[in-house]
Formats: C-alpha cells, structure tokens, sequence
C-alpha cells in the first residue's frame, strides 16, 4: 500500500505556526488602523481639523483601493504572484504608507516645504489633514492587501481541517490590536501627542513586516513539498476575464453586499465610539476609550469558538444572520437611550452585544466564500469582496464626520474656541448605523435563499 505523502501544513505544530506569524502582523496592522481614533477631539484641538476632516481620515485608508482598483488589483497579483511576493509586498507597504503619516503630524512637517504647498489648496483643510490621508491611504493599499493574503494563506494551510477556526483565530489576534490601541493610544498621546502614538503605530508595523519574512521561510518549504499539486494549481492559473465569473455568481453578490452593509457599521463607528461614550456618559476621554477597548475583547474571545462550532456544525448562514440582527438592536440602543438613563452598565452590555455580533458575521463570513468559489479564484473573489467593502468604508466615515457637524449646529464652533463643557450628539449617526444594520439583516437572508436554491452548504460543517 502506497504511503500517503505528508507536508508541512499536515503537521499541527507547523500550521499553527504558520498562523501565529501572520496573525500577529494584523494585530500591528489593525493597532495602525485606529491609532487615532481614539484622539478626535485632540486631533481638533491640536491640529485643527474638524469632524469632516477627521472622518475624511478614516475613509482615506480605502480611497486609492476604491478609485483606482488596488484592491482588485491586489487580489489578481497574489493570484498570478503568489502568497509570498503579495506578503511581502503589503508588508512594506504599511511601512511606508503609516510613515508618511507620522511626519504628517510631527514637528518636522511643520513649516516645510511640503506643508507650504499642500496649504496653496483646498486651504479649508489643513495640510497636516492632506498629507496624512495620503499615507493612509497608501497605508490602506497594504493592509488590505495583506488581509485577502492573509485569508488566502489560511485557506492554503487549513482547508480541509479547522478552516474556520484558524480564520476566528486570526480575527481575535488581529482584534485584540484594537483592544491595545483604545488602551494604549490615549496613554501615548499624553506622553508626546497624537504623533507619539501613530510613531509606536509605525514601530509595531515594522515588527509585523519582520514576522511576514519569517513566514515566507515556512511556505517556500511548503511549496516545495507540494510539488506536482503546486504545478496543478499554475496550470489552472487566473485569468482576469474570470472577474466576469465571480460576478455572475449570486452568491458571491449577496455575501460581498453583506460584507459592506456589515462592516460599514462598524468599522467606522470605531471611529467615532470613543467621543460617542465621552459625551452620552460625560466622562474623560481615555476612560470613554477604556470602555470601547472591551468591545474587541468580546469578539476576541467569542470568535475562535464559533469558528470551532461553525468547523464541527455549521449554520454558517444562520450565524450571519443573527450577527445582523444583534448589531441593528446594538446601534438602536446607543441611538435611542436618552444621556439621561444610558449609564455605564448599558454601555458595557451594548459593547457586549455589538461584540458578540462582530464575532458572529466575520467568523462565519470569511469561511464562507471558499464554499461559494473556486479556489483558483480565491485571491481575486477575496480582493473583489474587500474593494467593495471599502467604497462603504470610505464613504461611511465622510458621512458621519458630515451628520456630527449637522445635527450638532454650533458645537464645533465652541470646540474650536476652547469651550471643554459642549458635547456632540450622536444620536443621527447612530440612527445612519442601525439603518445599515437592517439592510444587513435582509441581505443575509437574501443570501440564505441564494444558499438554499445554489446548494453552497454555507449551513454546512467546514471539517470534512
């Protein structure tokens, strides 16, 4: 009898491995993302810029993957590159991108010659603003294309044993990098301003690049153990005219429309939530972002478990379904409750329950496309679902920056002027949240009809 060939990703302690490496790399990346969001009124204060301005930064990171392709882009290069060229690639990349963003905001910036031109226009948005949306910007080409790298290598090591679970893993290391920034961010900004934390930001990125070289070592050993299965796979290599074929699919339409509607509900409110709890409980804002760091912590510990039920049982689509109706019923009721009764009792149980749904969609999400996909697509369905969360993901921020300012007539004014006593409502935005939460909720079950007429099994166990 013939001996079945063993390789690297069937020895436990190798994948796992392989796992912790990249995981720890988009906890760096995801600590970068929101090493500002903790510091809104500072960034006013200090640097001047206004609400508009602040959610123009949290949508730059999207604007050069939404308007000229990079995320799609991105997902062909690793389909026709591979994993290692793309990794490394995207590693630098954050490097670069958050570099620019520091000197945005740092003493070197001001007074420069870069400063003195990016002041000659658009002059109702400071140059500090300009320079930074272009570094997170660039910064955003390389986290997301190491996020579709990061989903495509996790399929490469663990399709076929704890798929789901490895993906729920890595979500929660990744989360807990914005357990750290709430925390943390506040802590650096004391010690040196808002500059100080996005330079810790720029150190850890450079860290995560240095893990993603020492996987690379992993999968060419990998790679070379594959063999004549790595040769099958170029040979059934992506061509671009197979975009048309992921479109077509109507699974594939209905999961990517859920990823937007999802993700635009929280992603930016992370944003935004940290001023939101100052002002509805009147306390600091390092205390306020103390409170939202729990809000990862939830979905760090609930993920990897429902990655395992979801490996060993299933419901894959019911899970994103709940998950939908648990962040509708979350974002009513930081909407809804007057400052007068919302306490810290209910922030901590709406956190919880906002937690509990952001554990439930992406672990149940991201193992659902290879059920919906070939996986000679892949890297290209995963770059297309990324670039079409992303145009909500830079439009949504803008929008909530613009309703703050509207549905707080005069208050920016009095920030601007010192005034410490005056707080922003946030009752629109919210309300502009739970209504992406409810389109979530008819989107998923859109896609279970889809799954039940298809047959993709999405309710399906992912361990064979």
């Amino acid at each position: 009898m013939e001996k079945v060939k063993q390789t690297l990703r069937d020895s436990k302690t190798a994948r796992w491995i392989a796992l912790a490496l990249i995981s720890l790399t988009m906890f760096f990346a995801y600590f970068f993302i929101d090493v500002a969001a903790p510091l809104q009124i500072m960034f006013q204060t200090d640097y001047g810029w206004s609400p508009e301005v602040f959610g123009m930064l949290g949508g730059s990171e999207f604007f050069l993957n939404v308007f000229a392709f990079f995320l799609i882009l991105s997902g062909i290069i690793l389909d026709k590159m591979g994993i290692r060229f793309t990794i490394i690639t995207s590693g630098v990349t954050m490097v670069i991108g958050g570099s620019i963003k520091y000197f945005a905001l740092s003493k070197g910036f001001v007074g420069s010659g870069i400063e003195q031109f990016l002041s000659s226009f658009l002059v109702n948005i400071p140059a500090s603003a300009k320079l930074a949306f272009f570094g997170f910007a660039i910064f955003g080409v390389g986290v997301e294309m190491a996020g579709i790298t990061v989903s495509k290598t996790i399929v490469k090591w663990f399709k076929g044993k704890e798929l789901a679970l490895a993906m729920g893993l890595e979500m929660a290391i990744a989360r807990l990098g914005v357990f750290a920034v709430f925390r943390l961010s506040p802590i650096f900004a004391e010690n040196g301003g808002a500059s100080n934390s996005v330079l810790w930001g720029v150190a850890f990125l450079i860290v995560g690049l240095l893990l993603f070289l020492i996987y690379t070592i992993m999968d060419v050993r990998l790679d070379r153990q594959l063999g004549e299965e790595a040769e099958i796979e170029l040979e059934d290599a992506f061509r671009i005219s197979d975009l048309w074929l992921i479109l077509k699919n109507p699974g594939f339409l209905a999961i990517a429309s859920l990823c937007v509607l999802f993700y635009s509900a929280i992603f930016p409110f992370q944003k935004f939530a940290t001023d939101m709890l100052s002002s509805k409980l009147d306390i600091s804002i390092k205390e306020a972002a103390a409170i939202f760091s729990y809000f990862p912590i939830g979905a760090m510990i609930l993920t990897p478990f429902i990655g395992a039920f979801l490996d060993k049982k299933g419901l894959g689509a019911s899970m994103m379904l709940y998950g939908a109706i648990l962040l509708t019923v979350s974002h009513l009721i930081f909407a809804l409750v007057p400052a007068s009764a919302f306490n810290h009792t209910i922030a901590y149980a709406t956190i919880v329950i906002l937690g509990l749904a952001f554990s439930l969609v992406p672990a149940s999400m991201w193992p659902s496309i290879p059920k919906i996909v070939e996986e000679r697509f892949l890297g290209s369905a995963y770059g297309l679902t990324f670039w079409i969360q992303n145009i909500g993901l830079l439009l949504v921020p803008i929008l909530i920056g613009w309703s703050i300012v509207v549905a707080n007539p005069g208050i920016k004014e009095l920030i601007d002027a010192g005034d410490t006593t005056v707080k922003y409502n946030y009752m629109v935005p919210e309300l502009i949240f739970a209504g992406f939460g409810v389109l979530a909720i008819i989107m998923s079950l859109v896609l279970k009809s889809v799954d039940k007429k298809k047959g993709f099994g999405l309710d399906l166990p992912n361990k064979k």
